[in-house]
């Protein structure tokens, strides 16, 4: 993507969700922190309870459904911040947006996070906002990355830098569809694909407490398959396409995997929560030592 990580471990986005703690979440060692998603106008998303802890699988299911402050508190926060950490923006639409009105909130995310950004990353995957993965399918997808891009590059002249863009993808994804998004990211000139979000299936814990709970699928559940979209996303997409690897990584041993699938850089969220803080320094550490 042009950038110089420090090294390949980042936060995914969802736990810093309007990015008030960057300075706290980079010294835990990461190499760099993906926060959001941020919409253009503040919404509380899904009403409570809407985050379940699976203990026995280390998983999580969320149904959030993009609570945010609004993109510009958000920015506020991107100001605030010290740390010089590289930071990806997430941005999504608000839940009133319907689809065909779906690329005006993300251009008008990217117009207000594009000078604060070290990439933005259009999150058309979450399983928590009706509809919004809709966006993935190739006859909708083409045209929307085409106008991302074509903003990216407006704004890079205005702002005298290129901010790379990246989009997220899901797991649930069948081949044809990865074949399909693989061939828009390229032909769009996309910097990155970060594999995965969260899971609709409930493959191994659907007899667990909370197993049929409604939402995304997060941690160790997750981790086969999104190694698996890495894998036939780096088959797919031209080697000068970044992908971002995420799903599972518990250890420097998962994340090696997904690196070893095809990933350039890896995310981890759910197994801070089983795990603990320590894990970044572990996972970083570990990866060292080949």
């Amino acid at each position: 993507m042009g950038l110089d990580f420090p090294n390949p471990v980042g936060l995914a986005a969802g736990l810093d969700k309007d990015g008030a703690h960057i300075d706290a979440l980079a010294s835990l060692g990461f190499g760099f922190l993906e926060v959001g998603a941020v919409t253009p106008r503040p919404q509380t998303g899904n009403p409570g309870p809407r985050l379940f802890r699976l203990p026995a699988a280390e998983a999580l299911i969320n149904r959030l459904g993009f609570n945010s402050r609004g993109v510009d508190a958000f920015v506020e926060n991107l100001r605030r911040a010290r740390s010089g950490t590289i930071v990806g923006v997430n941005i999504g639409r608000n839940a009133d947006t319907p689809n065909e009105r779906a690329l005006d909130d993300y251009l008008g995310c990217l117009r207000k996070v594009y000078p604060h950004a070290s990439f933005v990353t259009a999150n058309v995957s979450s399983p928590n906002t009706k509809d919004l993965r809709e966006l993935q399918r190739a006859e909708e997808l083409d045209g929307f990355l085409a106008a991302l891009a074509a903003e990216r590059d407006r704004l890079a002249g205005e702002h005298g830098r290129r901010v790379p863009l990246a989009v997220k993808v899901s797991p649930d994804l069948d081949d044809a569809g990865i074949a399909a998004v693989a061939d828009r990211v390229a032909a769009r000139g996309i910097d990155a694909v970060i594999a995965t979000n969260t899971t609709v299936s409930r493959a191994g814990v659907e007899r667990l407490p909370f197993g049929r709970e409604q939402g995304g699928l997060s941690g160790a559940p997750l981790k086969a398959r999104a190694t698996e979209v890495v894998a036939k996303f780096r088959r797919a997409l031209p080697a000068g396409v970044a992908i971002i690897g995420v799903g599972g990584i518990a250890s420097a041993a998962d994340a090696r995997e997904k690196l070893d699938a095809g990933a350039d850089l890896v995310q981890l969220y759910t197994a801070l929560v089983y795990r603990g803080p320590e894990l970044v320094g572990e996972i970083v550490r570990g990866l060292a030592v080949r």
